[in-house]
């Protein structure tokens, strides 16, 4: 299928001509080639002595590029016996039928002028039912004469046919010879100039791009006026129903999209958007002979510009787009071997943001990058069947594509070999791993769980929940409810560890910082008993020294928080080294100071209260909160030693 059939179904028939006539002339020559391939078969038949004529040279001028059909070609003519008063000729009915499509094609172009000569198309007519007719593999002298001959006087022939039909696409050539502005092919256009600069526009941004397409093929675009409407067309890539028009008429641009992948057409339609399109509904399309008979995607887009400025900023935006989606499909089920199929499509998105695209990522190597890096990060880091986002996470493997498809692009921009895109995507890799976005991911979201609880408990004896059973019970239901989301990702760093043994040493740490989240949430269960009626005796000592508990606490789960924070985010230099060693230690000086707090609460609580569970049950909240700080030391001791030691030994 030509590209032309899907512009002429989507409507734009001006925009097809110069395909059309490009692909008249291509089967002029082959016309001529068979012609030549039978004349040459019966002068062998006549003489077998003599071998036959070696067409090698006009099948080259006639660019078959089917090796096969050019080698079937070559030996067509030595086949040929004479039998009687004609020539047997085996595979006469397939050439019959290859002429036939050539005639065809020819013909398109000149019979679509509106001022075609109804001659012409009789003739045409004839000799497609002529053709149509051939069957079997013996051809009569006189059948060939009247496909061969070259003098009017004998009659009209094929061949005459085809010298006439040639010259009416010289002469169409001719008046679509047009212009190339900015590498667009133009004809017809206004004659007041107006449609230059918006072409030009539009190439601005398509050569903004287009080196991102490597050697591809794909961007050629042509620009025609149509009565009021001025016409651009792009061809994107080597797809057949892959294709795009513009219509510009006043200050309203639409444009037309057909795509075979929905996926492509959504991205597409999402990525144009962005610069303020306004879509219609997808409607799915089937039309003979075109995409194999299967349903492609259609829709339109349309803009409105207050001005010829916005008008211009339009057509640059939307050119420059358009190079993302050559070979997007290949590259979307590439990615999707390492992150899920939405992952996928957002760093496609991303590396289009960014204008580096995912060219150079596939001419690198594609998949094998990403799998070479993983192996080489060492043991216990990756195993088989491993995939990236299991071991970083979903966010984590999806930023280090678009940071590696934007490493690609930069080793093509400054002339970098692609051996250098592997070492680099390792070395990536191994930055991610050690640097913490997807090692700590998971503690990091543990240390919010457990910084949660911890305020939630603080506002809450700051609030007096002591003394509202019901406030009280609803805080322990929200803190059991963020404990259990803590568990969760203990669990998941268990499994990890299971099939890594890298992940280990964080699933050992993130079960200490679940000490954590269990002491917090059992203070608030305590909390609400208390509030159960067993808050007698509860002055102001008891609630200062609660508070002050609870606050200590708060701020060395708050430290925690920034530790971690600081190992995911950082780089490991010497300064994000430093910071957190401070930090850590803030947190070895808040468990001390939570020891001397725990004494406080406990004076406070023998002083003030009497009744006996009283008493029990605000020891026992005061010392899980002290239990929580404990097991802060504990982590923030792991924490310290993971810092040092990625300091390496003391000079």
């Amino acid at each position: 299928m030509l590209k032309q059939e899907v512009v002429a179904s989507l409507g734009q028939d001006v925009l097809v001509r110069p395909g059309l006539v490009r692909e008249g002339l291509r089967a002029n020559e082959r016309l001529k080639l068979y012609l030549t391939v039978l004349q040459s078969a019966s002068a062998h038949a006549s003489a077998p002595e003599r071998a036959a004529v070696d067409l090698a040279r006009e099948i080259a001028a006639a660019n078959i590029a089917d090796r096969a059909g050019a080698a079937w070609l070559r030996e067509l003519p030595a086949l040929a016996t004479r039998v009687g008063n004609a020539t047997r000729l085996p595979g006469l009915e397939r050439l019959a039928l290859k002429v036939r499509e050539d005639l065809a094609a020819m013909a398109q172009p000149v019979l679509a002028d509106v001022d075609a000569d109804p001659a012409i198309a009789e003739r045409v007519s004839s000799w497609q039912q002529r053709l149509g007719a051939m069957t079997g593999d013996v051809l009569d002298d006189a059948d060939l004469g009247a496909l061969t001959r070259g003098r009017r006087e004998e009659g009209d022939s094929l061949h005459l046919l085809v010298m006439d039909l040639h010259k009416l696409l010289n002469r169409a050539a001719s008046r679509l010879r047009g212009e190339t502005i900015a590498g667009a092919h133009t004809w017809n256009l206004a004659h007041d100039g107006s449609d230059r600069a918006r072409v030009e526009a539009f190439m601005r941004g398509i050569e903004r791009t287009r080196a991102l397409k490597l050697d591809h093929p794909g961007l050629d675009t042509s620009a025609t006026r149509d009565g009021t409407r001025l016409l651009i067309q792009n061809d994107i890539g080597t797809n057949d129903a892959h294709v795009l028009v513009l219509q510009l008429e006043a200050g309203d641009l639409t444009l037309t999209y057909s795509d075979l992948h929905r996926p492509r057409f959504e991205f597409f339609r999402d990525f144009l958007s962005q610069i303020g399109a306004k879509w219609s509904d997808a409607a799915s399309r089937v039309t003979p002979a075109l995409n194999r008979g299967e349903a492609y995607f259609v829709g339109t887009a349309q803009w409105h510009a207050g001005d010829e400025a916005e008008l211009l900023l339009q057509l640059e935006a939307i050119g420059a787009r358009i190079v993302f989606l050559i070979d997007w499909n290949r590259a979307r089920k590439r990615l999707q071997l390492f992150v899920d199929k939405q992952q996928a499509v957002a760093v496609l998105g991303e590396a289009a943001r960014r204008e580096v695209g995912h060219m150079a990522w596939l001419a690198a190597g594609g998949e094998r990058l990403v799998w070479n890096a993983m192996a080489a990060q060492g043991e216990g880091r990756f195993r088989l069947g491993d995939r990236l986002d299991d071991v970083l996470g979903a966010e984590a493997a999806s930023a280090w594509l678009v940071d590696l498809l934007s490493l690609a692009w930069q080793a093509v921009a400054r002339h970098q070999p692609a051996a250098y895109v592997g070492d680099e995507a390792r070395l990536l890799l191994g930055r991610r791993l050690q640097g913490r976005d997807g090692e700590a991911q998971l503690l990091q979201e543990h240390a919010a769980w457990c910084h949660a609880i911890a305020q939630a408990l603080r506002d809450g004896l700051a609030h007096g929940l002591e003394r509202d059973a019901a406030a009280a019970a609803q805080l322990a239901a929200r803190a059991k409810g963020w404990e259990r989301q803590a568990d969760e990702l203990v669990e998941k760093a268990r499994g990890l560890a299971d099939r890594q043994p890298a992940m280990q040493d964080q699933a050992r740490l993130l079960e200490r910082a679940d000490d954590v989240a269990d002491s917090l949430e059992e203070a608030c269960f305590v909390l609400s008993l208390i509030a159960d009626d067993h808050h007698h005796g509860w002055g102001h000592g008891v609630r200062s020294s609660m508070q002050a508990l609870a606050d200590a606490v708060l701020a060395a789960v708050q430290d925690h928080v920034k530790a971690v924070s600081v190992r995911a985010s950082g780089d490991g230099g010497a300064a994000d080294q430093d910071e957190a060693i401070d930090i850590l230690w803030r947190v070895v000086q808040a468990e001390r100071q939570c020891d001397e707090l725990l004494r406080s609460a406990r004076r406070a609580l023998v002083h003030e209260i009497e009744d006996a569970a009283s008493l029990m049950l605000g020891s026992e909240l005061a010392a899980a909160l002290e239990r929580a700080s404990d097991h802060l030391l504990a982590v923030g001791h792991a924490l310290r030693k993971r810092t040092l030691e990625a300091q390496g030994p003391a000079a």
